[in-house]
């Protein structure tokens, strides 16, 4: 069977349940306030009823639009039309229904009138019953009275709990906040403390590095100390030699004994200065020597 001809036959069930409950809260309306104040406070107040009647022809006339929807998607004619038919009908009975209640509204508050009459004349009458009538008003007004403070407290009660839960609701969001600054507060700091590790290892290298180089500065400067130590001590050596030397040679040449023999006493041998060395230096006798330092 076609969906369109399946929702066109719940359409039609639906609409029967509905109005045949509709029909069923008109006839109540109808006949409520007949029985006496005690029996009609056992029974659904007129309000409720009419807004139980009111909810029957609010879905009937959403159960007209529906069909008034499908009915042109119907696969044939002959179901269109008769589709259309059926909605014409049923815009009647709900026509129909309305007038109805409003009968029925004003037939409850005749007889509303007429049993508040009755319950007068019972009251205001002589005899046993309208004594005990009374006495069960009055208890029952008692009883409303303790119904209406329970039920204002109840009331209370209720306002307070809504309180107390819109507070608790307010406390747990704030908790909630402060759990997320929290955790962001924690993710931050975890960055920053690997940023501080790396940071402390960097210093440590460069702390290592500054006592290397301080240490190869140190024996830098040392071996460089006792290489200019040992130079200056070998020009000195030389030095002196070549200046004993000199005064060695001038003294053979001129014919000085004495600074021969001073030469000989400083360590000089005589005998290794050949004569025929001194034409080979290639130095002027008058010519003095300088220090190459």
């Amino acid at each position: 069977m076609d969906k369109v001809v399946e929702e066109v036959e719940k359409t039609k069930r639906e609409w029967d349940e509905a109005y045949a409950k509709t029909q069923e809260h008109v006839k109540e309306i109808q006949e409520y306030g007949k029985s006496t104040v005690e029996e009609t406070k056992n029974k659904n107040s007129l309000p409720r009823l009419n807004g139980l009647a009111q909810d029957g022809l609010a879905l009937l006339n959403s159960l007209q639009f529906n069909l008034d929807l499908h009915a042109p998607q119907l696969p044939t004619d002959e179901e269109v039309q008769s589709a259309k038919a059926l909605l014409e009908s049923w815009k009647s009975q709900c026509q129909s229904l309305i007038l109805s209640l409003r009968n029925a509204n004003l037939q409850a508050k005749d007889n509303m009138r007429k049993t508040a009459q009755k319950e007068r004349e019972l009251l205001l009458g002589g005899g046993e019953e309208s004594t005990i009538r009374r006495r069960n008003l009055q208890t029952k007004a008692g009883m409303t009275s303790a119904a209406e403070s329970i039920t204002e407290s109840l009331r209370r009660t209720r306002q307070l709990m809504v309180q107390e839960v819109e507070r608790s609701t307010s406390t747990l969001m704030t908790f909630e906040e402060s759990t997320g600054v929290l955790r962001k507060a924690e993710s931050e700091y975890k960055g920053h403390r690997s940023l501080l590790m790396r940071t402390r290892n960097l210093l440590s290298t460069m702390q290592r590095q500054d006592v290397i180089d301080r240490v190869i500065l140190i024996v830098g400067f040392v071996l460089f100390s006792c290489a200019v130590l040992y130079v200056v001590s070998k020009r000195i050596g030389i030095l002196k030699l070549q200046r004993t030397v000199t005064a060695a040679i001038r003294a053979g040449m001129a014919g000085k004994p004495d600074v021969a023999r001073r030469a000989v006493e400083e360590g000089i041998n005589h005998a290794q200065f050949p004569g025929n060395v001194v034409p080979k230096v290639g130095i002027p006798l008058e010519q003095p020597m300088h220090d190459e330092l």
